[in-house]
């Protein structure tokens, strides 16, 4: 069927899913759902997320600082800029649910920055992917590396989770990752 659709890679996995084998989500299965006890409101939700967003912020701003050249500083600059972008979006749904409008700045006194997107460290990330980000498609691997990272974790969070309302915030933001995610590959793209 996907043969007939056009696509060139497909591969057929005997025993199903629980067979394969090749590249997987980084670390155990309950790696960063510690930052979650799986009872969390909407609300606790979305300041959890915008702590996630926050910690990668200031990782690719304190990477932008140890760039060694100009295009790369830019790019670490570019996508402190993106996660910007995404928490002024996880911000205005913590308003929208929220019984009564909280400005910014009383919202970020009660935001927590425990970890980045992906539920790793700074220094985990960087002993991943190694500190030699020196050329564009790098530091892009390793954005990319990150929201899929991300991703993985709110779609395992979403099994989790008992509350619909956050189910369904968890679902939403993941598929801002996603968005994200493939913007990332466009960008990859053009390089």
């Amino acid at each position: 069927m996907l043969s007939g659709k056009g696509f060139k890679k497909i591969f057929n996995v005997s025993g199903g899913i629980k067979a394969w084998e090749a590249q997987t989500a980084i670390g155990p299965q309950d790696l960063g759902l510690d930052l979650f006890t799986g009872n969390e409101e909407p609300l606790e939700v979305l300041k959890i997320a915008y702590s996630l967003e926050q910690g990668l912020r200031e990782f690719y701003l304190e990477m932008e600082k140890q760039a060694e050249t100009q295009k790369v500083k830019e790019l670490f600059a570019k996508l402190s800029e993106i996660e910007v972008k995404h928490q002024e979006s996880i911000y205005i749904a913590y308003n929208d649910v929220s019984p009564e409008d909280i400005n910014k700045d009383e919202f970020e006194k009660m935001v927590e920055v425990k970890a980045l997107e992906g539920g790793l460290s700074t220094m985990e990330y960087l002993e991943l992917f190694g500190s030699d980000l020196t050329a564009e498609i790098q530091v892009i691997s390793l954005a990319m590396s990150i929201e899929a990272q991300a991703l993985d974790l709110y779609q395992r969070l979403s099994s989790k989770v008992t509350n619909l309302k956050s189910r369904n915030i968890i679902n939403k933001i993941a598929s801002e990752e996603k968005a994200h995610l493939a913007s990332l590959g466009k960008l990859m793209d053009s390089l």
